[in-house]
């Protein structure tokens, strides 16, 4: 079954970076559909307008109602319809997870300061943001939507597991890699990498993996939790760190 990202902009043209590459053979393909829609093409106003001033005052304009509602329902199934937005959760793998299994999805990219509340109470189930920052539009948190939600659905990579190997799949950062020459430089690709002995080179990974996590992201250890089998093998990497890798364990 083909799943379709419908796209709501006043910029169509600037989804060509999701229509190249992996996505670009999985639209081919017909595993996923971009349907882009020009939200200008609905406005009422003889100028083609989308966007108007607060009402109460304040900087800038906001998108208005209409044509983002009109555009909406031309839709033939909007499915869940998503506003990208700096007020929403922030997006991760898990949410992730949870969106591929929607066969259609609708994206609505805000410009200007924002857009009419009217609208979220309209046609929008959920708020989404991809970090808390400010970006000029919702188009480049669509494309990260659309490219991070199309890599979970079947076919998309060329390895059916591939995704499950990344960095957040499993809560933790994905370990180091490494690939020709085996020196480079004094550097050596670790032994274990080369010894041919699959458990032994999954367990290193699992340590590296916990390690980078706990280095860089502790944030999200203290989120997933460890094993006392993995605090064990992270201790065998940080053997002076006992009292701090304990209040990971759950």
């Amino acid at each position: 079954m083909m799943n379709i990202f419908n796209v709501l902009t006043i910029f169509p043209d600037i989804f060509a970076p999701v229509e190249s590459g992996i996505l670009g053979r999985a639209v081919k393909s017909g595993l996923i559909k971009i349907n882009k829609v020009n939200i200008r093409d609905f406005s009422k106003n003889k100028h083609k307008n989308t966007d108007d001033y607060p009402y109460g005052g304040g900087e800038g304009m906001l998108m208005t109602a209409q044509p983002v509602i009109d555009a909406w329902k031309s839709l033939k199934c909007p499915g869940k319809t998503i506003f990208l937005s700096p007020k929403g959760k922030v997006l991760d793998q898990a949410k992730c997870i949870e969106l591929s299994k929607e066969n259609n999805i609708t994206l609505l990219c805000g410009r200007y300061e924002g857009i009419d509340e009217r609208i979220i109470g309209t046609i929008i189930d959920e708020e989404i943001s991809i970090g808390d920052y400010v970006i000029s539009g919702g188009e480049t948190a669509a494309m990260i939507i659309i490219d991070s939600v199309s890599r979970m659905l079947p076919g998309v990579l060329g390895n059916a597991a591939g995704h499950r190997n990344e960095s957040h799949f499993s809560g933790l950062l994905e370990s180091p890699q490494y690939t020709r020459p085996e020196e480079y430089e004094g550097k050596f690709v670790p032994k274990v990498l080369l010894s041919g002995n699959h458990a032994k080179i999954e367990e290193f990974k699992h340590v590296k993996s916990l390690s980078e996590t706990y280095l860089k992201r502790p944030d999200m250890l203290e989120k997933r939790g460890i094993s006392e089998k993995e605090a064990a093998m992270l201790l065998s990497e940080y053997p002076d760190n006992y009292n701090d890798m304990m209040k990971y364990i759950k």
